[in-house]
């Protein structure tokens, strides 16, 4: 891949944002639960990138940052009283709902950062950079196995035990519902067809609303509350 001249803005930029933000925000608030796990996934790769483990630090870090700013935009316009991206607003408007569980609160934000903003975040990384989709494979399948832990980590720290997460409660039938592998292979189909659109911006923007509109319609689905 073409090297880039561009100075770019370090991991440790966002990790520091989300570090604020989870200082900031109540343990139980909903965008909460989502943050520390992302922050638990950026830390990692910021550690992946500082050990060599890249083969092109540059493109996964340019990757990771575009990515993480769709988010922190969304934390922004939320705080600020304006109208958040549609596939955000699920997990915004019912972020402190006493119905809904942790881990569907961290899986809406999951659904909404990859379903939507990872395929715009290669698109933006793609321009950045001076390269196709396709140079960019490597780096978002490397990205991609980190976010697998962060799948990994919801479970660890936020399902019930097997005592409690029986056959018949609708939790079961909301995480069995939806799949981070393919989310990861829809946003990476979203992205190229972007880039093919790229010289089609009519055609490019109602892409991408309808991506956000249905991205957030399965995020209001996760969030369906649930009773005790």
């Amino acid at each position: 891949m073409a090297q880039c001249e561009q100075v770019l803005t370090p991991v440790d930029g966002v990790v520091a944002r989300l570090r604020a933000l989870d200082a900031a925000l109540p343990a139980r608030d909903g965008v909460a639960v989502f943050n520390r796990v992302y922050l638990a996934v950026t830390q990692a790769v910021d550690r992946s990138v500082d050990a060599g483990l890249f083969p092109d630090a540059r493109a996964v870090i340019t990757l990771d940052v575009r990515f993480a700013e769709y988010y922190l935009a969304a934390v922004d316009a939320a705080a600020d009283g304006l109208r958040t991206p549609a596939c955000w607003r699920p997990l915004f408007q019912l972020r402190r709902h006493p119905g809904v569980r942790p881990v569907q609160f961290a899986l809406a934000g999951i659904n909404a950062h990859i379903g939507h903003d990872l395929a715009l975040a290669v698109v933006d990384t793609c321009r950045t950079l001076g390269c196709e989709p396709a140079e960019l494979e490597d780096e978002f399948e490397a990205v991609g196995e980190l976010l697998l832990s962060l799948e990994e980590r919801i479970r660890d720290e936020l399902v019930p035990g097997p005592d409690v997460l029986r056959i018949a409660d609708p939790l079961t039938h909301l995480l069995g519902a939806w799949s981070l592998d393919r989310a990861r292979d829809a946003a990476w189909t979203a992205a190229r067809a972007l880039w093919a659109l790229r010289r089609l911006p009519d055609v490019a923007a109602e892409f991408t609303e309808r991506l956000d509109t249905a991205v957030g319609f399965a995020g209001r689905m996760l969030l369906t509350p649930l009773p005790d």
